[in-house]
């Protein structure tokens, strides 16, 4: 059974000869995988680029998230060129569904600054502050505007060097959700996570370097049912699963990843300052 799945390390990469560098530091993995040619980017349904996955126990099971702050971060830094001074965050997903609202969450929690960098973050006290926005552009059902239409737009008016989306992603797994994070320079199409695929953000539809970070909310039901059973279902539906609590789940994960951004993103400013800023 072809299982669904966004994460690049659910894929059959040593089958068709893609290497992986994993390494591990407590309980907390990460793995890097890079998609080369056209052939296999069509194979494994994914597009060319780097894939950094982090992987980690259950919140509940972990008492110190600085370990996944550190290698999103330096995750990001490899990703990203480090001459990039503007920023544009796009928070994906629709705040109605809690299995999709990691995107607008995260991106709440994230200092917008474009507004005050220059002579006046000078005269408060940030001298340093990188340009950054963040846009939550909603979902196509409540705008009528396609997500890659207002996304392209803003590009186009304000002109960053880098754009990073945030986005929930489908996983293979039951066993993967909200303990993995996906880190990639290859873009996302989005709505791939609960099976509303739309138009990709890519450095190709974008004209920047885009970098996608992904945390898998929902597993489909038919991809589950074979994990549990062994055996594939003869039904045909587009039911997802997510757990009871992902209302929770997201809230904390969001946590993590908008101080990992934030620390990323102003990387000349403290730590502390930043966080009581946001």
């Amino acid at each position: 059974m072809s299982i669904r799945t966004d994460l690049a390390i659910e894929e059959n990469l040593e089958e068709h000869g893609i290497n992986s560098v994993e390494k591990k530091e407590g309980d907390v993995t990460v793995c890097e995988v890079e998609i080369k040619s056209e052939e296999k980017a069509k194979i494994l349904r994914k597009n060319i680029g780097k894939y950094i996955t982090i992987s980690f126990p259950s919140l509940e099971k972990l008492n110190d998230f600085e370990i996944i702050k550190k290698y999103i971060k330096s995750s990001l830094e490899s990703l990203l060129p480090k001459s990039v001074e503007s920023t544009l965050i796009i928070g994906l997903g629709n705040t109605d569904i809690t299995a999709d609202s990691v995107g607008p969450v995260t991106a709440e929690k994230i200092l917008a600054t474009r507004h005050i960098v220059g002579e006046f973050s000078e005269r408060i006290g940030l001298k340093g502050l990188k340009c950054v926005a963040v846009v939550r552009p909603d979902v196509l059902g409540k705008t009528g505007i396609e997500t890659a239409e207002i996304t392209e737009s803003i590009v186009k008016k304000i002109k960053p060097q880098a754009v990073i989306v945030i986005d929930a992603l489908c996983s293979g797994s039951i066993d993967r959700l909200f303990n993995t994070i996906q880190l990639s320079d290859s873009g996302i199409s989005p709505g791939s996570g609960v099976k509303n695929k739309r138009k990709e953000l890519s450095q190709k539809t974008l004209g920047v370097p885009v970098i996608a970070v992904g945390i898998p909310t929902v597993v489909d039901a038919l991809t589950l049912a074979f994990e549990l059973t062994g055996k594939e279902s003869k039904m045909n539906t587009d039911l997802i699963v997510t757990p009871k609590d992902a209302d929770l789940l997201t809230h904390r994960m969001s946590e993590i990843l908008a101080e990992s951004l934030n620390v990323f993103l102003q990387p000349e400013i403290e730590e502390e300052i930043l966080l009581e800023l946001v």
